[in-house]
């Protein structure tokens, strides 16, 4: 059982940035691919980022592509998202998620964390 804990959400103007963090329980955190998730209300969850176990892997969403870093610290056993150039449109739930085997870019993940809010202001 792997427990995950988002942190790092917040208010933040257009053209901001934010570090969103997720911590795992556990001590095989790095047998996990990781993936990040938004979803707002009403609607699907949707990828917008995935790294390999390794952490040598990574996948962005278009819509993010070139704005946010994915990364991995296998010791500390956490998973970062940093977000930069933030837009209105970036305004979301921001869940982490752990996954068994290689990344995906599906909801086909085996555990997820309770989610963080990011508000972008215009």
């Amino acid at each position: 059982q792997v427990q995950l804990v988002e942190s790092g959400g917040g208010l933040v103007e257009a053209g901001g940035s934010l570090r969103l963090s997720c911590v795992a329980s556990g001590r095989t955190f790095s047998r996990y691919a990781m993936g990040w998730f938004r979803q707002a209300p009403g609607k699907e969850r949707d990828f917008v980022a995935g790294i390999t176990r390794s952490g040598s892997g990574t996948y962005y969403a278009d819509s993010v592509k070139g704005r946010f870093t994915i990364y991995k610290d296998n010791a500390k056993n956490t998973v970062y998202l940093q977000m930069n150039s933030l837009k209105p449109e970036d305004t979301d739930k921001y869940y982490c998620a752990a996954r068994q085997g290689g990344l995906a870019t599906t909801n086909e993940y085996d555990y997820w964390g309770q989610g963080t809010q990011v508000t972008v202001s215009s």
